[in-house]
């Protein structure tokens, strides 16, 4: 540019570097961003060569900038010095250490109710099987047709283990399940519940303290799945009177890929909702080696094997950012970020026919949204190779996953001009 430039040229020479032309969009973001008490927290996370717009941070959080950092030393001293001692010095009890610091900062739970351990599907199969049991006389697990496949295949996999039947909750595909829904389907036959808190594809938010009471005055055990709403959304497991609840890590916890999940089961619970995979690490003496499994009474029963410990290394980080500014505080910043995508969608993407397959009532919606197309394969490749990550989800959804503490407005906006960009 010369010296003569306008204020006018100059801010157009901003937009053309920032791929985005629609100023007032980008002004609000800025101003968004400007004011944003959490935005310091965007330089905490490790840079990504080539990606001008991550977006997929419900599928797999970014990691933490200085975590190389912190496994060298895991590897150096923890490991490499001080060896099997680590496990007598504290690997022994992180499993239910983590799982209280995860109920603390994330889920409104007291000690003693949650352990860090096993995949989430491993988890939810333990629990699934456990529930079923601990209701004798009840035939019927009831889940929503549209759930994760996960969730789907083991609930139907323990039904066919206990001779049970599935009953389907068939809610709103972009409102997603009520407590009129769960309440049509509940009856005295019903052993267990299996919900997500957030639907992994519209990101509706289900009303968990209602739809627990629901199913508890049916007799029923009532388990959530918080995938998707475990470190974005707050909720209070202890005060909702949820029985069982299991969720990953490495969404908004930003534990990276294949970070073990937690399982969360209520106090009263502990004795008569037992696990069936009786492994070495829940019984009551780990060491005995003795000819016969006796569970141990507290949380770690639902523990079977050896725990990852350095797999629970890299959400560490993350829950004492969480903790630090407040889940409150995140949940701000969640909604902020997805109300603005909604507003650039409404400018940039509704003009060519491209549909809004989430809620527009924030109250009512979790961390991320998705968009559809007859096009978004093929435009998710194309957005991929241009280092503009969202998720594709089957048959045309992409999903905007706006991680709060680690995405901008400002990259929020960017993204959703690639998308209108690769359409046009």
């Amino acid at each position: 540019m010369t010296e003569a430039s306008s204020p006018e040229s100059l801010e157009d020479e901003h937009r053309r570097i920032a791929g985005i032309d629609s100023p007032d969009l980008l002004s609000e973001a800025r101003r968004l961003d400007a004011a944003d008490p959490l935005a310091h927290h965007l330089n905490s996370f490790a840079d990504a060569p080539g990606v001008t717009a991550y977006l997929d941070g419900n599928s797999l959080g970014r990691p933490l900038r200085d975590l190389p950092e912190k496994v060298g030393a895991f590897i150096r001293d923890d490991w490499g010095t001080r060896l099997i001692r680590s496990w007598d010095e504290q690997w022994m009890e992180l499993p239910m250490m983590l799982g209280d610091r995860i109920a603390e900062v994330a889920l409104g739970a007291a000690a003693g109710q949650t352990v860090v351990a096993d995949s989430t599907s491993v988890l939810l199969y333990k629990l699934m099987r456990a529930a079923v049991t601990a209701r004798p006389g009840r035939d019927e697990i009831v889940i929503e047709a549209g759930n994760f496949p996960t969730d789907r295949f083991i609930a139907a996999g323990v039904a066919k283990e206990a001779g049970a039947t599935l009953r389907w909750v068939q809610p709103d595909a972009v409102t997603g399940v009520t407590v009129d829904d769960v309440a049509a389907v509940v009856s005295q036959r019903t052993a267990l519940v299996v919900l997500s808190h957030v639907d992994y594809r519209s990101g509706a938010l289900a009303d968990m303290p209602a739809i627990t009471r629901v199913v508890q005055d049916a007799g029923a055990l009532m388990m959530w799945d918080l995938c998707h709403s475990v470190g974005v959304v707050p909720m209070q497991l202890d005060e909702w009177g949820v029985d069982i609840a299991v969720g990953c890590t490495y969404k908004y916890l930003n534990g990276g890929p294949g970070s073990p999940a937690f399982a969360y089961l209520r106090t009263e619970h502990h004795g008569a909702v037992m696990q069936p995979i009786h492994g070495w690490w829940g019984a009551a003496d780990i060491f005995a080696m003795g000819p016969e499994y006796a569970p141990v009474a507290g949380i770690r029963q639902l523990l079977s094997g050896t725990p990852p410990v350095m797999s629970m290394l890299a959400m560490q980080g993350m829950l004492d950012i969480i903790a630090a500014e407040g889940i409150t505080a995140v949940r701000a910043k969640s909604i902020s970020l997805t109300d603005f995508a909604v507003r650039a969608y409404d400018a940039l993407l509704a003009p060519l026919g491209v549909r809004l397959l989430s809620t527009r009532d924030a109250a009512h919606r979790g961390g991320h949204i998705t968009i559809g197309h007859d096009s978004f394969q093929e435009v998710t490749q194309r957005l991929w190779a241009d280092g503009v990550i969202p998720d594709f989800r089957f048959p045309d959804g992409i999903r905007l996953g706006l991680s709060p503490l680690s995405t901008s407005h400002e990259e929020t906006l960017h993204g959703i001009h690639a998308v209108r960009d690769a359409l046009a």
